[in-house]
């Protein structure tokens, strides 16, 4: 793993809150920033990846949405358009068209094999032993995002470097490698003893971690880093939406839903979420086109009843302050928390 002067990572939020500004302000601290691929454009992605390197020269990462195995039950995805109609015709809006698509994996992967970065991370999935070796030649580390202890060991025998351990208190998308009835959702300091045991590679912990001592009791726990995602949502470098942070330092429940994009993610519960989520089908990326539209209308008219709010359980503890001051507050914080848990196991035993 890279040897970072700070070991908190802050997390890909595709679809709006990761911005270039923000992954470079993390790692401009010494900390690592991500710029997040998902949904953009191999343009899009190179151009964000050029808008970080003018910014800092400090390491960054880029984070891919591996692609999905196959398409879902198209009678499954009707049913649920079918539901959303009068949603969309109550917005004025006609919802979009699914699409199963790979969000242009292989020219993101020309794009990073030719001009590199320090890290390329994946989500949704393991990329395949070539895909790793590929980037390895061009000089990336490769990390896997992880959710349970199979997963770890497939990562880790494709050739990962490190594995993003994502609890279920995590905010946004589940990384799972699939997304069926069988899925089992751990929280983080079980998953991480769990993947500890079963194989030999850093850890990076994801989920929940939205103050100093929670980095602590991660790295306590024996990741190596700790990944941030709510607690930068609100910082000013960051893309959220203007009604996402009015409602992310309240402490407005979340839960997990499939309802606006057709995967497991987690996120502040809203009217729609609290409507449709019983009725969303597992329909990743059809659901998330099927919505689009009506997603973009709720943010612009300002109503957070419909539109994904993802967050973490932790979110209220997000602070309205630069993302450099979000990570020297948690170092300070961890630096803190570590040596008061030191001071309280007191000596060794037979001393």
């Amino acid at each position: 793993m890279l040897n970072l002067e700070i070991p908190i990572v802050q997390a890909p939020m595709a679809g709006g809150p990761s911005t270039p500004a923000l992954a470079a302000a993390v790692s401009a601290t010494g900390a690592l920033g991500f710029v997040a691929a998902g949904y953009r454009s191999p343009d899009a992605l190179a151009g964000d990846i050029a808008e970080v390197r003018a910014a800092t020269g400090r390491p960054f990462g880029v984070n891919l949405f591996a692609p999905q195995a196959a398409p879902a039950d198209p009678a499954l995805v009707e049913a649920y358009v079918q539901r959303l109609r009068p949603e969309a015709e109550r917005a004025g809006v006609e919802l979009g068209a699914p699409a199963f698509h790979d969000d242009h994996y292989d020219a993101k992967l020309e794009r990073l094999a030719a001009d590199p970065v320090a890290v390329v991370s994946f989500t949704f999935g393991c990329p395949t032993a070539e895909v790793v070796d590929r980037l390895h030649a061009a000089g990336s580390e490769v990390w896997v995002t992880i959710t349970e202890p199979g997963e770890a060991r497939q990562a880790a025998d494709a050739g990962a470097d490190t594995l993003v351990v994502q609890g279920a208190e995590a905010g946004g998308h589940r990384g799972s490698f699939a997304d069926g009835a069988d899925r089992v959702d751990y929280g983080l300091i079980a998953l991480l003893q769990l993947v500890a045991a079963r194989v030999d590679l850093p850890l990076v912990a994801s989920g929940g971690i939205a103050t100093g001592a929670a980095v602590a009791a991660v790295l306590a726990a024996g990741a190596a880093a700790a990944q941030v995602g709510s607690a930068f949502m609100l910082c000013p470098e960051a893309g959220t939406s203007a009604p996402h942070r009015a409602l992310l330092a309240t402490d407005r429940p979340t839960g997990l839903t499939r309802a606006f994009s057709g995967r497991t993610a987690r996120g502040i519960v809203n009217r729609l979420q609290a409507e449709h989520s019983a009725h969303a089908p597992a329909a990743y990326p059809e659901i998330h086109y099927v919505t689009a539209p009506l997603r973009a209308h709720a943010r612009k008219a300002g109503d957070a009843g419909g539109f994904n709010l993802w967050a973490g359980e932790a979110h209220a503890l997000a602070r309205a302050e630069p993302a450099a001051a979000v990570v020297e507050r948690l170092h300070e914080e961890a630096r803190t928390a570590i040596a008061r848990a030191a001071a309280r196991l007191g000596p060794a035993a037979g001393r």
